[in-house]
């Protein structure tokens, strides 16, 4: 009997074996983007459409098992003032500037938005740690309760398209890399010139993110999903250690005594962390598993050494293959995937991270050809 795609992805993620090999190539920015026919800044600065609806229409068009994201509104006891004003279009850029207003003093950041390509930000809150760490600390007041409004909302139009995840962070280089001005370079100075400071931030996140997955969770989303890019790309083993797994096992303990499946995303070099995810918490599935060089992963690997354990996602290269190849690339790269983890379920066909924005459209759809066809369980 042929299942929803939430169904069979569901099964798949519980190390189960659906009716086929689900299929969810990652392009949750681009690709939609691209389709829309409009500038990437309609959807990422004015929300005309959201990157949600964008997303959902490309789900519908390539026929794909859906990855849709959800978010709920955190109340908090205290928040700081939040400013925003937007520039005019200027060589082909719109540059936005958002500032926290806070007890101890502002923090400034600035987003640019292109017209093809996803936004960025070309100044992040801090430039001096020592001096800002208390403006930082007022972004972390306790969470007092939640709206769920839109979100009940978005899980309503998902239906059975695919899962409908809620996410989450973890403290690490991953997450502090989005505050640093200068970066991973500033993150790792802090690191080792001002432990205290970044214990205590990672406290302060650990609590939050807590807070925030025990509110999720209660909610019953299909997924909780971690966000954690880079995890051990940007650190080392030790760091990822020291940070990023204490909160990655209180949570998936959380997830697993509520019965929500957890799922998380990390690109670049996995191997080590996963031998950690697997071994010491309880994560049902990881992605995406990137091969080299741009991550350390052979599927076939994985499959052999964790694939009894966890959920496997992945891993098309998203440069040589989806990108440059040709669909018969696509074909011939699918099924060594399907090959080399599908066996026993426990496999979600997948890419590596973010398909870029020019990905030829025959490309995805002969990837879904190939699930639909080769991923059935005989």
């Amino acid at each position: 009997m042929e299942l929803t795609p939430k169904e069979r992805i569901l099964l798949a993620i519980n190390n189960q074996i659906p009716d086929r090999v689900p299929v969810m190539p990652d392009f949750s920015n681009m690709i939609p983007c691209r389709l829309t026919g409009r500038p990437f800044w309609d959807i990422y600065l004015h929300r005309k459409p959201t990157i949600s609806q964008a997303y959902a229409d490309a789900v519908d068009y390539f026929g794909i098992d859906g990855w849709f994201m959800g978010h709920v509104n955190m109340k908090k006891a205290s928040k700081p003032e939040v400013t925003s004003s937007a520039s005019p279009i200027i060589n082909d850029r719109i540059h936005q500037t958002v500032v926290y207003r806070t007890a101890k003093g502002d923090l400034r950041e600035i987003i640019t938005y292109l017209s093809d390509d996803p936004p960025t930000k070309t100044e992040k809150m801090v430039k001096d740690i020592q001096k800002q760490f208390p403006m930082i600390r007022e972004l972390y007041a306790p969470i007092i309760g939640y709206d769920a409004t839109h979100m009940e909302e978005h899980r309503r139009r998902v239906g059975d398209k695919g899962i409908f995840c809620l996410t989450v962070n973890y403290p690490g280089v991953q997450y502090w890399v989005n505050f640093f001005d200068d970066n991973a370079a500033g993150v790792t100075y802090a690191l080792y010139d001002e432990p205290e400071i970044m214990d205590e931030w990672a406290y302060l996140a650990d609590r939050e993110f807590t807070a925030m997955a025990e509110i999720q969770l209660s909610l019953k989303p299909d997924v909780l999903l971690f966000g954690g890019s880079g995890t051990l790309t940007l650190a080392s083993p030790e760091l990822v250690r020291k940070y990023a797994l204490p909160t990655i096992k209180k949570i998936t303990r959380m997830a697993k005594e509520a019965g929500v499946p957890t799922m998380l995303h990390s690109c670049g070099k996995t191997m080590a962390f996963l031998d950690m995810l697997v071994n010491e918490t309880d994560l049902n599935c990881i992605n995406p598993l990137e091969e080299p060089p741009m991550g350390d992963v052979i599927l076939a690997e994985a499959k052999t050494l964790y694939g009894s354990k966890i959920c496997l996602m992945g891993n098309l290269n998203t440069s040589t293959i989806m990108l440059q190849g040709s669909t018969d690339d696509v074909e011939i790269a699918a099924k060594k995937a399907i090959d080399d983890a599908g066996a026993g379920g426990g496999f979600i066909l997948s890419t590596g991270d973010q398909c870029g924005r020019d990905t030829p459209d025959a490309n995805i759809f002969k990837m879904v050809e190939v699930a639909k066809t080769y991923g059935v369980y005989r």
